[in-house]
């Protein structure tokens, strides 16, 4: 590696960044958190957390005897060919891949192999089969828990296919690495996901509020989402189909009151003058803003568990993909997730 080469690598990795005037309240103190000590927890429930971290990895919960029972495909009544496998057995397929982070032939190897140590007079979809019917293959909505749900919104960034991060450090890229945009809808209480979204990178987070709540039939208590969120469709939005529900989004650092304000103010105004008298730290502990952190940690746990690439290489396969990741990070919830409680 030449000399520039490093140069060039050693200033990108230590140059500062600095942060200009922020609308997340969290880092309107930004110049001062170096100070500021971390925050220490303790897992209450590490016994049973221990053993669905374990569970995860278990052959039989993916690839249950339900999938088995329901491998071949109903015979199809209607003109057209028959299909040999069942949906179920598609989602079971696929869902194998993203848990272990297969490829396609991969997946097919793993499928054969465990129908041949089970014993089992049961067919093999191919490769092509599976890329094929993932691209019309329907899946099943998340289940809600029943009651008014606070949901946390956020997005983040997946790879899509392309050279990888050692080639574009070595050799470089002549074109930006293709990406799309994940929008996610959480239950505060069980950090289930209960909504998501795919759209181009250049997709505006607010205007994906509306196919988010479209997704949730179940009453909203409160919408809960960062800065970028701060525009009056999302207010317009859940009150025209959650009229109860509170809006908790950090204003801009600009904002002012409404013409009206002062006299009947709307959540917005309410929420300028909290941080008034309490300040936006005080104001982000009053209002309950703290839980948006949970969204942030499912992103991670997707990106952990799941990956931060996509592998698909077709859009309508893409949504598949993300349904399955959906409902795989789902069911591994349902095992068990840490409870943790603040030491220091």
């Amino acid at each position: 590696m030449s000399h520039l080469a490093r140069g060039s690598r050693y200033s990108r990795r230590f140059t500062p960044f600095q942060i200009s005037d922020s609308t997340v309240p969290f880092k309107a103190n930004a110049a001062r958190r170096h100070r500021i000590p971390k925050q220490r927890h303790r897992v209450t429930n590490w016994a049973e957390y221990d053993a669905a971290l374990r569970q995860r990895g278990s052959l039989t919960v993916w690839f249950s005897e339900e999938a088995i029972a329901a491998w071949r495909a109903e015979p199809r009544r209607t003109r057209g060919g028959q299909p040999h496998y069942s949906a179920l057995a598609i989602r079971t397929a696929l869902t194998l891949r993203a848990v272990f982070r297969l490829a396609l032939r991969q997946t097919e190897g793993l499928i054969g192999s465990i129908l041949q140590l089970l014993g089992l007079d049961l067919a093999v979809p191919d490769h092509s089969t599976l890329s094929r019917r993932a691209e019309t293959l329907e899946m099943p909505r998340p289940v809600s828990r029943t009651g008014p749900v606070h949901l946390l919104v956020d997005s983040t960034g997946l790879r899509l296919g392309g050279p990888g991060e050692w080639l574009v450090e070595k050799h470089g890229t002549r074109r930006r690495r293709s990406w799309r945009k994940l929008h996610i809808g959480v239950d505060a209480e069980t950090g289930q996901i209960l909504a998501s979204e795919l759209t181009p990178h250049d997709v505006d987070d607010s205007s994906q509020v509306e196919p988010l709540l479209d997704q949730i039939s179940i009453p909203l208590a409160s919408l809960i989402g960062d800065g970028a969120y701060d525009q009056a469709g999302v207010y317009d939005t859940v009150a025209l189909r959650h009229p109860e529900a509170d809006v908790i989004i950090p204003p801009r650092s600009t904002a002012v009151l409404s013409e009206d304000g002062e006299a009947a103010p709307i959540q917005r105004d309410r929420h300028l003058q909290g941080i008034a008298e309490h300040g936006r730290i005080g104001w982000q502990k009053q209002s309950g803003y703290t839980r948006r952190a949970l969204v942030e940690t499912s992103i991670s746990r997707l990106k952990r568990v799941i990956g931060d690439a996509l592998r698909s290489r077709i859009n309508r396969r893409r949504g598949t993909e993300i349904a399955i990741v959906v409902q795989t990070l789902n069911r591994m919830l349902e095992f068990g997730y840490p409870k943790s409680v603040r030491i220091a």
